[in-house]
Formats: structure tokens, C-alpha cells, sequence
């Protein structure tokens, strides 16, 4: 089940608000974990007892610390553990594939399905403990608000990563109010719009695309394609990231920004601030830090860096094109970092922003192709190997021209000035701004709804990390 279905939107959130709301605070908890295991289950109904498998462990290893102190082999445990089970589940046929192109042997791959959202609850699993041993948190006693802290469906297949020590306090202690709820249906309706309007077009442009040039895009038709496909994960996760922090609002919980406009960035350092920022908080909180950071040498410097973003890559998927792809933004970072950085603070904005975008984009590029063959096809495409422009190139720019537009628009922070700006003009007539923002509201709502009720195409990229 994903939030943009209409299962999800007129069965599962409607009962579970309902009962949410209707029931004892005590027992609010206790609602919001069988309903979260039942979200799990109804597209992964084996995979539920693996998730059950790692709150077990995982709140053992949180009280081992609580009653045993600060043990080194606690942590040891705790990463060997998790990084197993995400290995074997995310990992294992690609260590088989390459061991048998290295060795020429025939070891047969074991073929294991990956569990949906496995990468993100792992992470959360291990921040608890973590966060135990470094002192930033209490252990949790109660194993059900433990589970209900890794399963929480808001943000259980996709994220943001939640921190334990940014929700230990709400777990028991949150408060409900319409206010908040009517933020939440607000954000959740904002990031609907933009996974089903914005990124299912984007998408459908981009396989059109590809289907069309069957690896062999003029210049024209690649770059249009690198923009859709960059729209489209851009929309797909940031929308679902405004449906989870809007479904948290909506019971209670304050969950802390994933993403920040990263298309009007005018660095590569910049545009990591602002894309994934819990993932990226992950790594430095977590990896980069107690590696030691920036604290001892240049050399260990560079060497962190390279190994964080190694990860990061392999983080996203169990593909040499993830490898790269972490690794060119690795390598990028550091060039920044110890070379460009003097030259890009006095560049004009324009420069800047031109240079951020072609990086970016070309990242896009590593990280969509999963083949090689076709991976390489993509990147001379870009750079005219096929020609300029081809007749399929100015069909598709023209019926997509308005779509093209929109996203770009809504990449920027234009839209929540000009918001502000609506708002601050009807100061003094509340009737009239409650009315106009019930209006918008329901209009995205039900655009979004009737395209669901139209459209088969409603795929989610971020669902196979």
C-alpha cells in the first residue's frame, strides 16, 4: 500500500484517523503499531515478520546498554546485525554476480525480493541504538512505543529517517489539535499533488523517452529526458516526504524536514544540504563524525568523505551505478571543497546555478541506469553521439511544455512566496482567505484523486531503496 492509492486514501487513513481519534490517549499507541504492522503487511505479508525481527533485536540491544553501560561489543552487535540483514536482503545477489564475473564460477544467485523500505528502517533501527550509547537517549522500556517507533507507516517505507532522539519525547508525550491536523492534511494534500500531478508525468515523459530511442536519443531528446527523469525523483520523494511529515502532523508527531528546494542550490555542497537532509544527517551523525571527521589530517578528511559517500551510494541500491554515483558526488564534494570553493562564492549567481544544475543532472543519469550498456548509450546521447535534434524531441517538448513549466516553477520557492504574499493581501478578511485556501485545497486534492481514478501509472522510485 503507498499514500497515493485509493485504498490508502478512502479505506486505511479514514478508519485509522477515526479510531485514532476516537480512542483513549493510552491506547493511542497501541492503535497507531497495529495499523502501521497492517500497512507493512498488506503489500509485504511475510517481510512483517522480518521488521518484527529487527524491533526485537534492536530494543535488546537498547536495554543491554541500559543495564550493562557503554560496551563497545554492544555496538559491534548492533552494526554487525543490522548491516547483515540489510546484506543479505539487499545485497547478497549482487556480491554473488560479481563474485562469479571475477572467478568465472557458476555460484547460482539466491534471488531474495527486497523488502520494501528496508533501508530506511535499518537506519532507524540503528539510530536508536546509537543514540543510547552516546547518551542522547533513554532506553525505552516499553517494546510496543519501541515498535511503534520503527513502524510508524507515516514515514516507514520511505522516510524521512527519523531519529530516535529527535521523537523519544513523543512517543508518549504529543498533543493533537485541529490546527495541526489541518496542517498536516495541508502538507500531505501539497506533497499528493506533487507525486501524482508533477513527478507520474514527469515519469511518463521520461519512459517515453527511452522507449522512443531505444538507447539512441539526439542531444535534444537525452537533456529533455535528464530534466524529466530529475523532476520526476525530485517530485516522487519530496512529495512523499511532505505526505509523511503531513500524516505525523495529523497524529501527533513533529518530523524534521527532508528537503529544501535543492534545485536552486549554486554548489554541489549546497545541493546536499538540501536534498535528503535526514539521509545525509545519517551518515554525518552517525559515520563521518565518529571516523572523525574533519579532526585529524586532511588525508583522514578526504578519506571520510570518500568513504561516506561510497556508502551512500550503496545505501541506494546494490548496483555499480550506485557505487559511482556516490562516488562522483564523493570526489565533486571534495573539489569543492579544497579547490572551487573561493571561485564559486564570487561567481555570478547565474554561473553558479548552471554549473550546480549540469552536475546534478548528470548524477541523475548515473543513478537511473542500472545497466551499463545502457548507462553509456545515456551519457553520449548527451553529448550528440545521435545527432541534434530529432522530430520525437519537439512532439514531446510541445505536449509537455506546460508540465515542464509547472515543475520547474514548483522546484523553486516562488510558490510559498507568492503564498505569503495572497495571505498578507487578505489580512483582515479571514472568511474570505478560509474560503480560498478550502478551495485550493480540495481542487489539488481532487485533481490528484481523479488522476489516481484515470491513470495505471503510479510508480514510486524510492520503493526499491
Amino acid at each position: 500500500m503507498v499514500f497515493s492509492s485509493l485504498e490508502f486514501l478512502t479505506l486505511f487513513l479514514p478508519a485509522v484517523i477515526l479510531l485514532y481519534y476516537i480512542a483513549p490517549v493510552r491506547l493511542r499507541n497501541g492503535i497507531l503499531l497495529a495499523a502501521s504492522l497492517f500497512f507493512y503487511a498488506w503489500g509485504e505479508p511475510v517481510y512483517v515478520l522480518l521488521m518484527i525481527a529487527s524491533i526485537a533485536v534492536n530494543y535488546c540491544f537498547g536495554r543491554m546498554i541500559g543495564r550493562f553501560g557503554k560496551r563497545r561489543f554492544i555496538i559491534v552487535l548492533t552494526a554487525v546485525y543490522n548491516l547483515a540483514m540489510l546484506g543479505v536482503f539487499k545485497y547478497s545477489d549482487f556480491v554473488v554476480e560479481n563474485i562469479n564475473a571475477v572467478f568465472r564460477a557458476d555460484i547460482p544467485a539466491p534471488e531474495i525480493s527486497l523488502p520494501i523500505g528496508i533501508s530506511f528502517f535499518t537506519f532507524q533501527a540503528m539510530s536508536y541504538v546509537f543514540d543510547v550509547y552516546r547518551g542522547d537517549a533513554e532506553p525505552q522500556r516499553n517494546p510496543l512505543d519501541f515498535g511503534l517507533y520503527i513502524s510508524l507507516f507515516p514515514q516507514l517505507i520511505a522516510g524521512p529517517i527519523v531519529r530516535y532522539s529527535d521523537v523519544a519525547e513523543q512517543i508518549n508525550n504529543r498533543k493533537v489539535s485541529f490546527e495541526l491536523a489541518s496542517d498536516g492534511a495541508k502538507r500531505f494534500i501539497i506533497g499528493m499533488a506533487k507525486k501524482v500531478l508533477i513527478a507520474n508525468n514527469a515519469g511518463f515523459l521520461w519512459s517515453q523517452l527511452n522507449a522512443a530511442g531505444d538507447g539512441r536519443l539526439s542531444l535534444a531528446s537525452a537533456w529533455l529526458a535528464a530534466f524529466a527523469y530529475a523532476f520526476q525523483i525530485y517530485f516522487d520523494f519530496s512529495g512523499y516526504s511532505d505526505m509523511a511529515i503531513g500524516l505525523g502532523k495529523i497524529f501527533g508527531f513533529n518530523f524534521l524536514e527532508n528537503f529544501d528546494h535543492p534545485y536552486v542550490s549554486g554548489s554541489v555542497t549546497e545541493f546536499w544540504r538540501r536534498w535528503h537532509i535526514s539521509l545525509s544527517t545519517w551518515f554525518r551523525e552517525y559515520v563521518y563524525i565518529p571516523l572523525g571527521g574533519n579532526r585529524k589530517g586532511k588525508a583522514r578528511q578526504i578519506r571520510n568523505i570518500l568513504i561516506v559517500w561510497l556508502l551512500t551510494g550503496l545505501w541506494h541500491g546494490a548496483s555499480w551505478n550506485f557505487v559511482l554515483w556516490g562516488l562522483y558526488y564523493g570526489v565533486l564534494l571534495l573539489v569543492e571543497k579544497f579547490l572551487l570553493g573561493s571561485f564559486l562564492k564570487k561567481a555570478p549567481a547565474a554561473v553558479r546555478h548552471i554549473y550546480t544544475g549540469v552536475i546534478v543532472l548528470f548524477g541523475w543519469v548515473l543513478f537511473a541506469y542500472d545497466d551499463t550498456s545502457a548507462l553509456f548509450a545515456a551519457l553520449g546521447s548527451m553529448f550528440g553521439a545521435n545527432g541534434l535534434v530529432d522530430k520525437n524531441f519537439v512532439y514531446l517538448l510541445a505536449t509537455n511544455a506546460v508540465l515542464l513549466i509547472i515543475a520547474a516553477f514548483a522546484s523553486t520557492p516562488l510558490g510559498g512566496r507568492l503564498g505569503a504574499r495572497y495571505k498578507k493581501v487578505l489580512e483582515g478578511r479571514p472568511v474570505l482567505e478560509t474560503v480560498s485556501e478550502i478551495a485550493f485545497f480540495a481542487l489539488l486534492f481532487l485533481l490528484s484523486v481523479a488522476y489516481l481514478v484515470s491513470s495505471t501509472y503510479n510508480p514510486f522510485i524510492y520503493f526499491r531503496f
